[in-house]
């Protein structure tokens, strides 16, 4: 492949729309604006009002002096494909283009991209110049949408890993993406039928085995730090005095309250899922109640340290009531989440392509250059 490449595509608002890519894509930028193109604010160059036939040929002459290559694609500009996509979506969903000149750039994506699928294995092994960025405005979820390698017609789509979230590319609940067809009603139906559910399946099971991680941890340290102080000695069978005592105290809160940060961060929407009136263990409902409230505690004291308004003492004196809260109730909420898994969402009829409007590109700033 050549150093420097212009890919051109065509836009129903923009007409012949041009990207540049390769290690040396700046060659491409040079030829496109001394044809007369014009750079839009997201990293794609088009032609001005007027521009024609005679302007692309130009174009060629013109690449070729910068040693760039000019490659038309069968398919239509990203951005329409994603935004009447999006405009199918059920929701409130908004679409961007991504660049990805540099091939670098796109290893850029990998660690944040969750899946198990082939959208992440063409991340890492197939040449991706540009992507398209699909998100719900309401709920968050923020999808990746790219021409299928390999295919003239297809897409892949998969989504980028929720916030708060360490799993990246084949994490143990990654969900796996999937190909979706040109035609945007059919492409919707796709993921409102198959993809959405089994990412939202992805999302409780990942928040549902962090949070049973933690309190594991969290337990586990318990029982020692208990078997220590009655014992009064260290695991080693060294003395335990009164100073090392406090240290260790100190040590294991500290410890303790960063692993229930976990808890803290995905509980909450598990909680509002919960509904232990139509679960076999109705008498859970007063457990959910106190962590809940443990939950709320915890994320005020939270605030609390990164305003500054509260001393290490006052969080650590502060913390452990919520903590133990979950040691004693936390079995309660686990087998009450995983009864309440996600409901499906709705089939959706196949719809007729619309237009949609594509929003500014904006490279997200986890994974900006």
């Amino acid at each position: 492949m050549a150093e420097a490449q212009i890919i051109l595509s065509h836009s129903r608002e923009s007409g012949i729309v041009a990207i540049a890519s390769g290690e040396q894509y700046r060659w491409a930028d040079t030829a496109l604006a001394e044809s007369g193109f014009q750079r839009s604010d997201g990293g794609a160059w088009h032609l001005p009002p007027g521009g024609n036939g005679a302007t692309v040929l130009g174009l060629v002459r013109c690449a070729q002096r910068h040693r760039t290559s000019v490659h038309t694609s069968s398919r239509r500009y990203i951005g329409d494909a994603a935004a009447d996509l999006a405009r199918q979506l059920p929701g409130t969903w908004e679409s961007s283009v991504e660049l990805y000149s540099h091939p670098a750039w796109q290893e850029d994506l990998v660690p944040w991209v969750w899946d198990s699928g082939e959208l992440g294995r063409a991340l890492q092994s197939e040449r991706i110049p540009y992507a398209a960025i699909l998100t719900d405005t309401v709920n968050g979820t923020t999808l990746l949408f790219i021409e299928r390698p390999g295919s003239h017609l297809d897409y892949l789509v998969g989504a980028f890993a929720p916030e708060g979230f360490e799993e990246g590319y084949a994490g143990p609940h990654a969900p796996r993406s999937i190909a979706v067809p040109p035609v945007p009603g059919q492409a919707a139906k796709a993921l409102t039928d198959r993809y959405l559910p089994a990412y939202e399946q992805a999302v409780h099971s990942h928040q549902t085995a962090a949070i049973a991680a933690a309190l594991d941890e969290i337990g586990g340290e318990h029982e020692t730090w208990q078997t220590m102080v009655a014992s009064g000695r260290y695991s080693d069978a060294t003395p335990l005095d009164a100073a090392a005592l406090g240290t260790a105290v100190e040590e294991f809160l500290d410890q303790s309250w960063h692993r229930f940060l976990t808890v803290a961060d995905h509980a909450p929407p598990l909680l509002n899922r919960c509904s232990p009136d139509r679960s076999p263990w109705p008498e859970d409902a007063a457990a959910l109640s106190r962590l809940t409230d443990a939950v709320l505690d915890a994320r005020a004291l939270l605030e609390g340290v990164l305003q500054g308004s509260l001393t290490l003492q006052e969080r650590r004196a502060r913390a452990w009531p919520a903590i133990e809260t979950w040691l004693i109730d936390g079995e309660r909420f686990l087998r009450q989440a995983r009864l309440s898994a996600p409901h499906p969402r709705p089939a959706l009829p196949v719809a007729t392509p619309a237009a949609h409007t594509t929003t500014a590109a904006a490279r997200p700033a986890q994974r900006g250059h």
